[in-house]
């Protein structure tokens, strides 16, 4: 047999065709099928046929959600009907953010080409896999997430062309046979552009002082660093959702993913290396994905790691440093030293306490899908989260506990994977964790006025931001670990496995 035959055989295996399966078929089949020319489409179509797999699904609803729907059917989530959360192009934000369920109520209009295109999409996907859903696109997305993971070898680069016709800065997050960590399928676009929702840059800060905005029941995520104290609104942070800034002589990333209700400090160097990160415009089970500017990894909220892009496997992992969520009050009569935001952002928002996303917040139903939920609490139900590195070494274990568990005890006891911990709770709710290692020590109450943990044996511990400290002699400090509050469905989606105390 000639060298030419057996390039041509190994051609063919690649494609599948030795193994009865039918090559992928070209990405330019998938684009044509949109076409406003319908021989066009139908043609393209046909081709597809013989050459389909149900894992192709993805990519006509990819494509689907992009199109706007005649007449918007109950619990719709085209993202093409979504619109902005919190476009920077808005006047002030407070319009662009959409709820799904408004589709619910929108006048019904007469079929747009738009809208007939979609539909010729979703009629081919039921004569292609037998299956008849409603025509809500989260019937089928529910379906296809069921599916074993098998993509079309070129959907990388599909999800960037299609996506690069929202900003053409996001197919520089999907490569020619980019690698990632997660499914492609589950990777949603948040509704708003490259940083849109946009990043803080070392923001102007104040003396709390001189801080006459904001009263002692509004809600600050606060962190210490080297001994210096700084305070981020809520009201401030949840319409820019990440601050890159210095605190302590440390640079950080204090990023906020307001749909899953998380804000975790990062610090921006890792490998030895300083990483500028900004917002991606996507989205992973609704967690926030962020990117860097130096490789255009996507890199996960939650986790502190790139999931998809050159630095994926790197070893690559951001230090998370403690925050506290709590009032301004508390906050600043803990910490009269401290800095925080001032109102003088360099945009132009509604920085009024509850103001950012206040219908999200304000009910329990979700903007994005996930592929399940869990029900032992409700979607938006808020919980204290960390991952606890086993002692005996392995993959590290998340655990979510119930932030109503934690306000009936005020000082709450857990061992995980070998690791004994201690959370302290203040009257303002605010948490903190601690690593009670093989002190032997065993906490019983906290005193009034929330600065003094007490043990089993009546010896008081100063509650700091870095450690419990013995007020005896100090010899003895407990290390503080770093956890963040997160809504319970957020946590779950990117955690199935987790180990929830209620």
């Amino acid at each position: 047999m000639t060298r030419h035959w057996l390039l041509i055989l190994a051609v063919l295996a690649g494609g599948g065709w030795l193994h009865g399966q039918p090559a992928a078929p070209p990405l330019d089949l998938f684009f044509d099928a949109v076409s406003s020319d319908d021989r066009r489409a139908k043609a393209a179509l046909d081709a597809l046929t013989p050459r389909w797999k149900d894992s192709y699904t993805s990519m006509i609803i990819d494509m689907a959600r992009l199109l706007r729907p005649s007449a918007p059917a109950e619990d719709d989530t085209s993202v093409a009907e979504f619109g902005g959360r919190l476009d920077e192009e808005s006047d002030d934000g407070r319009n662009s953010s959409r709820r799904s369920e408004d589709f619910d109520t929108a006048v019904r209009r007469p079929p747009t080409r738009e809208s007939l295109v979609r539909t010729r999409l979703i009629q081919f996907l039921e004569r292609r896999t037998g299956k008849h859903f409603d025509p809500q696109l989260r019937s089928w997305r529910d379906w296809m997430w069921t599916l074993p993971y098998d993509p079309h070898p070129e959907y990388a680069r599909f999800k960037g062309a299609v996506y690069s016709t929202i900003d053409p800065r996001m197919a520089r997050f999907f490569p020619p046979g980019v690698r990632s960590l997660i499914r492609l399928d589950e990777v949603d676009w948040g509704g708003v552009q490259v940083n849109g929702i946009p990043p803080l840059y070392y923001p102007k800060v104040l003396p709390g002082s001189e801080a006459g905005y904001l009263k002692d029941g509004h809600l600050v995520f606060g962190l210490v660093v080297n001994g210096q104290a700084r305070a981020y609104p809520k009201r401030i942070l949840a319409w820019h959702e990440m601050a890159r800034d210095r605190v302590g002589g440390v640079e950080l990333h204090v990023v906020y993913c307001t749909l899953c209700g998380t804000v975790i400090p990062y610090e921006s160097v890792a490998g030895k290396r300083t990483w500028r990160l900004g917002t991606s415009g996507l989205l992973y089970r609704s967690n926030k994905l962020m990117f860097d500017e130096e490789t255009g990894s996507l890199w996960s909220t939650l986790e502190g790691r790139p999931v998809i892009g050159e630095l994926v496997d790197t070893g690559l992992q951001l230090q998370s440093r403690p925050v506290v969520t709590t009032t301004w009050g508390e906050w600043r009569a803990e910490h009269p030293e401290t800095t925080v935001l001032s109102l003088d952002t360099g945009h132009t928002r509604d920085y009024s306490e509850g103001a950012a996303y206040r219908d999200y917040f304000a009910h329990d139903n979700l903007y994005f899908q996930v592929p399940d939920d869990d029900r032992r609490l409700k979607n938006k139900a808020e919980v204290l989260t960390l991952r606890v590195r086993p002692v005996a070494g392995g993959e590290a274990v998340p655990v979510a506990i119930a932030q109503a568990l934690l306000r009936r005890t005020m000082v709450y006891h857990l061992e995980v994977a070998g690791r004994r911990l201690v959370v302290v709770t203040s009257r303002a709710g605010a948490n903190r964790v601690y690593a009670l290692g093989s002190s032997g020590v065993t906490f019983q109450t906290r005193r009034p006025d929330d600065r003094t943990a007490v043990d089993g044996n009546g010896r008081a511990w100063r509650v700091t931001e870095d450690e419990l400290v013995g007020t005896d002699d100090g010899a003895i400090r407990l290390p503080r670990v770093s956890a963040q509050r997160a809504f319970w469905f957020g946590w779950r989606a990117q955690f199935p496995e987790t180990l929830l105390l209620r």
